[in-house]
């Protein structure tokens, strides 16, 4: 009879799958305390320590309830990141280009155009910018008070308290002086209640109902592009009734998007901006579309939003937010670009600036040909041309200055949709060559048969007296302003914001 032989495991053995159990407990212990401790840091860090008024417009005590997303926007102050295209620093776009100055002449933007910084600077900028003039009293300037409504989170707390838009929009600029004292900021975009991303602004709503759409149940992911459609669109201020609602700010959405939809809605209405001071061409003057040239690049049709690239999300622990530094995303590529590209990120930017340069290059030869269309024109004037042999030459002008508008005026256009930018700007240089060919043969007719000299606009200062501007005068009162006025506006406004309350929770 055969016995059966029971074979024992080595000692080593049992003691390597002990050790082995030990150690999966204890990693599996620290993940439970890992999530256990997240989950806790993310309810204390949300638990709001004030409570938020409905027109609450200061930054600093929602920064209370959200300190990490009020320090990284605290970050919009800096001015260290410039690109060749871009970034945060002030840049003096007249002087880059003294085109520009010719261009607008007869314009606002010919005294005074530079790249604006980080919202922070929202209030700063506009007070600073010698478009805004030097008014000594609340009815005088040259701007009307619309000007101010993608400044501040004082907005829509002025536009309840006054009854509505089309009350804040009455008057001049320097009407809400006082009233307007808290950059761009958190009331802008957020319902102070929910925390939900929320339109604040009635033009943006105005111009989606007027296209037979409602965006009260936009998604939350078209949400975090239709807070920046607020303000990063192109506008202009309707006066046809104009007694009730002067100045009344609108979008030209009604036909389209694309600038050609725009332009027909201006033509049919007989919109111009202003009069061109040499040529006397009836000028349209394009803001800054962003968001219309946005939705026809490749990150719209993908479904990535602004703020997926401008304010791209950000883990700490177990809590993750936007990161409100909004800027442009060269300065977080990493977080911006390479969560989704792959590739290094010296190659993701020279991917950016091949397409920004090339735009660059068409966009330089359209204002080349705008500003000689511009001379050629005056002169024609000069030499008895009339009204009726300069009007299809005006028309080309004003469509040939719209379309190269539309893309100058795009801020990060020339990456967001650079096809579509060079499309737009091809359809620049041709409205550009037809008015100069139509006025070759006009001039001719004249007796003018020479080639007409291109004016020594080298720099932002020869072209500005060129156009006959009085730059002295004009720098002469914006310092009087700033001296005698801001520090009354700021005074009068700490003093109403000190009688505010701040609530806090129990």
């Amino acid at each position: 009879m055969s016995t059966l032989k029971t074979k024992r495991r080595s000692p080593w053995v049992n003691w390597t799958l002990f050790i082995v159990t030990l150690a999966v407990v204890f990693f599996l212990g620290l993940l439970v305390s890992s999530i256990t401790e997240r989950r806790a840091e993310a309810i204390f860090a949300y638990k709001p320590k004030v409570k938020l008024n409905e027109f609450e417009p200061r930054n600093e005590v929602w920064g209370k309830n959200f300190p990490k997303e009020f320090e990284t926007y605290r970050k919009t102050q800096q001015t260290d990141f410039r690109t060749p295209h871009g970034g945060n620093a002030m840049r003096d776009v007249l002087e880059e280009s003294p085109e520009l100055v010719v261009m607008w002449a007869g314009y606002g933007f010919s005294k005074d155009y530079n790249q604006g910084r980080g919202h922070s600077y929202a209030i700063e900028d506009i007070n600073n910018t010698l478009r805004t003039g030097g008014p000594l009293a609340p009815n005088e300037g040259p701007m009307p008070s619309t000007c101010w409504t993608c400044k501040s989170p004082d907005v829509p707390r002025m536009m309840n308290e006054l009854g509505g838009p089309a009350e804040f929009y009455k008057g001049k600029w320097a009407k809400h002086g006082m009233e307007i004292s808290n950059s761009i900021g958190c009331a802008d975009c957020h319902n102070p209640e929910t925390m939900d991303l929320a339109i604040s602004r009635p033009a943006l709503v105005e111009a989606f109902e007027a296209r037979g759409e409602d965006i009260s149940q936009a998604t939350h992911q078209k949400m975090r592009s239709l807070v920046c459609a607020q303000c990063h669109v192109e506008y202009y201020f309707n006066n046809e009734n104009k007694q009730e609602r002067p100045n009344y700010l609108t979008f030209p959405w009604v036909n389209g998007f694309e600038p050609e939809d725009m332009l027909k809605y201006y033509d049919d209405m007989g919109f111009s901006d202003w009069t061109h001071a040499i040529s006397k061409a009836p000028m349209l003057k394009a803001q800054h579309p962003d968001y219309e040239v946005y939705t026809t690049g490749i990150h719209a049709e993908r479904g990535v939003s602004c703020a997926d690239c401008h304010m791209p999300y950000v883990s700490e622990g177990g809590i993750k937010y936007s990161n409100h530094h909004v800027t442009s995303p060269l300065k977080y590529i990493s977080q911006a670009c390479q969560t989704c590209h792959r590739e290094s990120e010296e190659t993701l930017m020279k991917n950016v600036y091949d397409r920004q340069d090339k735009v660059l290059e068409l966009r330089k030869k359209a204002e080349e040909l705008l500003t000689r269309a511009h001379v050629e024109a005056g002169l024609a004037w000069d030499n008895g041309a009339t009204l009726d042999e300069m009007q299809d030459i005006l028309y080309d002008i004003r469509v040939g200055q719209w379309f190269w508008d539309y893309v100058a005026a795009s801020h990060g256009g020339s990456f967001h949709s650079p096809v579509e930018s060079a499309r737009i700007l091809g359809k620049s240089i041709n409205e550009a060559q037809s008015a100069r060919i139509k006025l070759a043969r006009l001039l001719a007719s004249k007796g003018i048969n020479r080639e007409i000299a291109y004016p020594d606009i080298s720099t932002k200062e020869k072209a500005q007296e060129y156009i006959g501007l009085p730059m002295e005068k004009l720098k002469a009162e914006k310092d009087k302003f700033l001296k005698e006025i801001v520090p009354v506006w700021k005074k009068k406004a700490a003093e109403r914001e000190a009688t505010y309350d701040v609530v806090l929770n129990e």
